[in-house]
């Protein structure tokens, strides 16, 4: 039975790639086919004869579904700013029917899809579109990222709030040490327990000796891994 998960974050640089190449390897390993589709990017170099951005080829290299990088990342613009405003400086509109025709080849080729999103929840793609109207097209549920630093309570309550009022349903949230350096993360994850309306599925911790490319000690998140198989 197909499945698709859309990753957001409380912000930009929060590890929402980090997380979801983690999330296509766990599930790969679980012997599924998994696709990673990063619909808009902003920020890229120019590779193999057009522009390809980091995040999206991340992606791609953990996926097994086999698609090529312009359906793994069909709007790529080099500037690494909102995507919008650099679809407008590029003289394009980002078009949501023709992202939801690229999610369809996913859907076809894969068991699993996990679409990631770009900076936070509401980033604009055009004048009257945004991420949060892509994630409820998509019908995906979504993975919320919290970035676990000073601030994260707030940031995350927020996002939260706004993925609910649009209509969107959260599979639920995930929280990610970004450096090693918040001295209360235990007790900001517990109040964000307390505090938020989803569920909590899983932390990952800092690993000081590995980059932010490096596989995830998948033991650490098999309980992640086992309650997306089983969600409904």
């Amino acid at each position: 039975m197909l499945k698709s998960f859309f990753i957001t974050g409380t912000d930009t640089d929060v590890g929402k790639t980090y997380v979801a190449a983690a999330l296509i390897r766990g599930l790969a390993e679980r012997q599924l086919t998994v696709s990673g589709f990063k619909p808009v990017a902003a920020g890229a170099t120019w590779q193999d004869g057009q522009f390809k951005n980091e995040d999206a080829i991340d992606l791609m290299r953990e996926s097994t579904a086999g698609l090529g990088y312009s359906d793994v990342n069909p709007y790529c613009f080099e500037p690494a700013i909102a995507p919008h405003i650099a679809a407008e400086q590029e003289d394009m509109v980002i078009n949501l029917p023709d992202i939801e025709a690229v999610y369809a080849k996913h859907k076809l080729a894969a068991d699993m899809v996990i679409v990631e999103g770009a900076g936070g929840w509401m980033v604009p793609l055009n004048d009257q579109l945004g991420f949060d109207d892509l994630a409820l097209a998509l019908n995906a549920p979504v993975i919320l990222v919290v970035g676990l630093k000073l601030g994260c309570i707030n940031h995350a309550l927020l996002t939260e709030a706004a993925i609910l009022n649009k209509g969107c349903r959260i599979a639920g949230w995930i929280g990610n040490d970004l450096n090693g350096q918040f001295m209360e993360i235990n007790e900001n994850i517990r109040t964000l327990k307390q505090r938020m309306k989803s569920k909590f599925i899983g932390n990952i911790e800092y690993q000081p000796d590995k980059d932010k490319k490096s596989a995830v000690d998948q033991r650490k998140i098999k309980g992640l891994l086992d309650y997306l198989i089983e969600f409904r």
